[in-house]
């Protein structure tokens, strides 16, 4: 029997903000639609007090950006990028272009082919979020974009050196210090300064992930990467310790991020939420964190394995970290989740910032029918076919046979064209 020893906040009351950021992201698109650069930097100005002569950094400003950061800090991001540029060639080359001869004289295949302008926003409000220019602007890169821009909001009313720097040795061509839904509107739908992208990037807060849900269709997205989630599957072989410095480690990223611990022990359910109140009583972000915790923590209890594992496939959360006795178990039945992180050694925060697989992961449920963000999402599979005369011949005699019986006859005049073209001298068309 599952249990709920600690509820969140209702679905009623989250869907009203929801409502509000829905309006103003439309609004803003829309004049920014309309008037390109001017609404630009006028929405800029409002919410984040930002005006340059130009958005975009040039040469010498990204230079001295990356000359301000410390020489240990530059030596992280270039670790923390190796990391990920490694795992992303490793999935690159297990992505193989195919031609093969399907039936005597077709050929078919298809390419992998990089889209040709991707833009990579980098979220720097709350926390400058370094680690994300990692995650776009390297995969990209190990995919083939020919140009990726990148931009991140200003940080204490200047761009961020870190961020900058990590962009620039990611391999972004085009760098601008522009953030929030203007940054998303312009990148999609272009200014008179900025050129158009074919695809949308990375996280954001809530009105980021509704302006790209907004412009999907005229450009393409990752994923909708809304609020941060992390559940924790656990049993006694876990500690209250580890469970509650886990949870609050991904509930820092915001007041509405959502953490859940789903356990098969109603001792380590209790004892982590007094460990959470006291851990809360020195954490340094504990504003952030505690306010996740009260209104979106929940602790489920269940008695056994396989409802814990039903249950966390019902949630689908964007992490899920397992410390139980048998991992494999998990790692070999869940079917519903963005990362896994399998055993007490491993921790979220690893994926987020430097083991080498990616941290734009699905929200919302949204694991129910997609994976993360990874070097595929930049590539499109195209098909091709060749065939030769004679099996123009025999394909499209059947071509010919299964468009009549749908009713279209420009399908059918294809196809009879070829039969005639190319089959024996005096054959008549298909009938």
């Amino acid at each position: 029997m599952i249990r709920v020893l600690k509820r969140g906040i209702s679905a009623d009351a989250a869907e009203e903000f929801d409502t509000e950021v829905r309006t103003t992201v439309e609004r803003i698109l829309s004049d920014i639609k309309a008037r390109g650069d001017a609404a630009v930097r006028e929405l800029s100005e409002r919410f984040d007090n930002y005006s340059p002569a130009s958005f975009r950094l040039g040469e010498e400003e990204v230079a001295a950006c990356v000359g301000r950061v410390p020489g240990q800090t530059l030596a992280d991001i270039k670790f923390a990028q190796a990391q990920i540029r490694k795992f992303a060639g490793i999935q690159r080359a297990a992505l193989l272009e195919v031609e093969v001869e399907t039936f005597p004289g077709v050929v078919l295949g298809h390419k992998n082919i990089p889209v040709n302008s991707v833009g990579c926003y980098v979220p720097g409000g709350r926390y400058p979020m370094v680690a994300s220019a990692h995650m776009s602007v390297v995969t990209a890169k190990v995919a083939g974009v020919k140009r990726i821009i990148a931009s991140a909001p200003p940080h204490n009313g200047k761009p961020h050196d870190a961020i900058v720097a990590a962009m620039h040795l990611g391999g972004a061509d085009e760098i601008y210090c522009l953030g929030g839904v203007q940054a998303i509107g312009a990148m999609a739908l272009g200014t008179e300064s900025i050129a158009p992208v074919d695809l949308l990037i990375g996280p954001g807060n809530a009105y980021v992930a509704e302006a790209k849900r907004q412009l999907f269709g005229r450009v393409g997205i990752d994923l909708l990467a809304g609020p941060t989630e992390t559940l924790i599957i656990a049993d006694d072989t876990c500690d209250a310790e580890m469970a509650a410095t886990d949870l609050l480690g991904q509930a820092e990223h915001g007041p509405n991020s959502p953490a859940i611990l789903l356990t098969n022990s109603e001792k380590l359910g209790e004892e982590t939420q007094i460990e959470i109140e006291k851990q809360l009583e020195t954490l340094t972000t504990a504003d952030v964190a505690g306010q996740a915790w009260r209104d979106y923590g929940q602790v489920i209890v269940c008695d056994t394995k396989e409802e814990m594992l039903s249950e966390a496939n019902r949630i689908a959360s964007e992490h899920v970290q397992v410390m139980t006795a048998d991992l494999d178990y998990f790692l070999e039945n869940m079917t519903n989740y963005g990362a896994l992180f399998l055993g007490p050694e491993t921790n979220v925060a690893y994926g987020d910032k430097v083991i080498g697989t990616n941290h734009t992961l699905p929200t919302r449920l949204a694991a129910r029918y997609t994976g993360g963000l990874w070097v595929g999402k930049f590539l499109k599979t195209c098909t091709y076919q060749r065939v030769t005369p004679e099996a123009t011949v025999t394909i499209g005699e059947y071509c010919s046979r299964l468009c009549e019986l749908e009713g279209f006859a420009g399908h059918k005049a294809q196809a009879d064209l070829r039969v005639r073209r190319y089959g024996n001298a005096g054959k008549s068309d298909v009938a």
